[in-house]
C-alpha cells in the first residue's frame, strides 16, 4: 500500500531552535513513505549553513527529488520539494499569486509531479500557502484553476497536499475541498488529526485532498519525542490505494 508523508520542516530548525537535518531524515525514515512532500526548505542560505536541505534529505532517504524555490535572494533559495523512490517526472513548478502592499509576505509556490504507482500515473501536487486570508484565496483559486487542478493533464488519480495555513472553516480550504475531497473527511475521522504546533497539536492546517480514484486507508500524525522536537509541525501521513478501475483505464 503506498504511503505519502507531507511535512513542514521549518528549515530543519526544531522546537529547541537547533538546526538538525538528520533529525528530520530520522522522523521521515521511521515511517518509510513512498512519497514525501516537504515545505519550508532552505537551499544555500547563510542562516542554515549554506546547505542544500532538499538534496541532503533526499540523499538521506535514498530518493530522487524536485525542489521549487518559492523565494530567491541572489544565490539563496527557500521553498518546497517532492521526493520519491518511485518512477516520476516533474510536470510544473511555479509561483503562486500574492498581494501587493503588505510588508513581510513571503512568495509562495507549488510543484506538480506525476509518480508511477503500480503502473498508474498519479498526480502529486505540493504547496505552501501564505498567511494572509486574501493572499490564501488568490493562491487557492490559482491551484483550482487551469494551470494546476483544472489543467487537462491533471486527470485521473490526484493528490493535493501541503501546509495550507488554513483550517477547515476558511474559504481557501473550502474552495479546494470543493475540487477534491479532504482525505480526513473521507475517513470520517473524529476528532480530526492535527499537526500544529508540534509540541501540542491543536490546529489542522496541513491537509491532503484526494480525487475519487484515491482510496484513503489510514491517516496519522506521529507524536514521538523526535517528531515533537524536529520541527514546529508534525508530519501528516496518508496510506492509500489507487482505485482498480483507474488501473484498468490506464494500463493496456
Amino acid at each position: 500500500m503506498p504511503r505519502l508523508l507531507t511535512y513542514n520542516v521549518h528549515r530543519c530548525v526544531g522546537a529547541d531552535r537547533q538546526l538538525d537535518i538528520e533529525r528530520i531524515v530520522g522522523v521521515i525514515a521511521e515511517h518509510d513513505p513512498d512519497i514525501v512532500c516537504l515545505q519550508e526548505l532552505d537551499v544555500g542560505r547563510a542562516r542554515t549553513g549554506f546547505i542544500d536541505q532538499a538534496g541532503a534529505i533526499a540523499e538521506g532517504l535514498d530518493m530522487s527529488f524536485h525542489f521549487h524555490p518559492a523565494m530567491q535572494v541572489e544565490a539563496e533559495l527557500y521553498g518546497d520539494a517532492i521526493l520519491t523512490r518511485l518512477p516520476e517526472r516533474l510536470i510544473r513548478s511555479a509561483s503562486l499569486p500574492t498581494v501587493r502592499g503588505i510588508p513581510g509576505l513571503e512568495p509562495r509556490g507549488a510543484l506538480w509531479s506525476v509518480i508511477d504507482i503500480d503502473g498508474v500515473p498519479v498526480n502529486i501536487l505540493n504547496t505552501h500557502l501564505g498567511l494572509v486570508p486574501r493572499e490564501q484565496r488568490l493562491q487557492a483559486e490559482a491551484l483550482a484553476g487551469p494551470d494546476w487542478l483544472g489543467h487537462p493533464d491533471c486527470a485521473g488519480p490526484t493528490i493535493l497536499t501541503g501546509d495550507f495555513n488554513a483550517t477547515s472553516m476558511a474559504r481557501p480550504y473550502q474552495l479546494l475541498a470543493h475540487c477534491l475531497p479532504d482525505a480526513q473527511r473521507t475517513l470520517g475521522l473524529k476528532p480530526s488529526i492535527k499537526t500544529f504546533p508540534s509540541s501540542f497539536p491543536a490546529i489542522r492546517i496541513d491537509h491532503c485532498f484526494v480525487s475519487p480514484d484515491i482510496i484513503v486507508r489510514a491517516m496519522s500524525a506521529p507524536f514521538s519525542p523526535l517528531a515533537r522536537m524536529a520541527s514546529d509541525h508534525l508530519p501528516l501521513i496518508m496510506d492509500f490505494d489507487v482505485n482498480p478501475d483507474a488501473i484498468r483505464r490506464r494500463v493496456p
